[in-house]
């Protein structure tokens, strides 16, 4: 009866890992044999791994990631254009704590999408935020916030992101208040956060892809300062699958 109240007592404190942990013991005579200090150890470690995996899934939630994609998952034996020893580099935080961009091009299909989210997905698992966003619907979403009052709100939570993830940029020329709407997200983050772009078009084509002379010479500079360039090619990856 005092074991369950204790489980009991845990559980309402929020110490669920230590609670889980506890109840193993009582319930497996391999325990016996360890002193108290061994055990009351072993339920300190256990919540703290239950508290971080949490952590983990709620940022995963928050991030939104297209693909459940990691480093280690990767097909490195398609030639694609990329260095396993480059790639790999990047399962640890450090260009997260510097605050780099990766910018990722390459033709439909090779798995640019999917290398992204990676890349999030691997910075997450340091407990860095992310975000991932198309790059049309945080167009679209930055359009609609002008015009209802909620802009500055939109950029702030897009800035508070440590690796914000903007895909399929470039399928269309920007318009309007679109590179503008670019220039502010990026402006926010500059040297503060890591931001990842994926694109169809080589890095050289983007001045061109976003129209004003003036602010794509600002987005760029953003954008390449601090920046890694991974340039993937070769066969789509879909029509190999298929």
């Amino acid at each position: 009866m005092l074991n369950n109240q204790t489980i009991g007592t845990l559980t309402d404190l929020g110490l669920k890992g230590m609670a889980d942990a506890f109840r193993e013991q009582l319930e497996s005579v391999q325990y016996l044999e360890l002193s108290f200090e061994e055990r009351f150890a072993m339920l300190v470690d256990r919540e703290a791994m239950d508290r971080e995996a949490r952590r983990l899934a709620t940022r995963l939630r928050a991030a939104k990631l297209r693909h459940q994609a990691s480093i280690e998952d990767l097909d490195f034996h398609t030639p694609r254009g990329l260095e396993r020893s480059m790639i790999m580099g990047f399962s640890s935080s450090h260009w997260v704590d510097a605050h780099q961009n990766i910018l990722v091009t390459g033709p439909t299909g090779i798995g640019k999408s999917y290398l992204g989210c990676a890349l999030a997905y691997a910075g997450i698992r340091s407990g860095h935020s992310a975000l991932y966003r198309r790059a049309p619907a945080l167009f679209a979403d930055l359009a609609i916030a002008r015009g209802d009052g909620r802009y500055l709100k939109v950029l702030q939570s897009l800035s508070r992101a440590e690796i914000l993830v903007i895909d399929d940029f470039g399928l269309t020329p920007l318009t309007g208040s679109e590179p503008s709407d670019l220039l502010e997200v990026l402006e926010d983050r500059s040297e503060r956060k890591s931001t990842i772009v994926t694109s169809q078009l080589p890095v050289d084509s983007w001045h061109e892809a976003l129209g004003d002379p003036t602010l794509s010479d600002a987005v760029l500079d953003r954008l390449l300062c601090n920046a890694h360039v991974i340039q993937m090619n070769g066969a789509s990856m879909r029509t190999k699958k298929s």
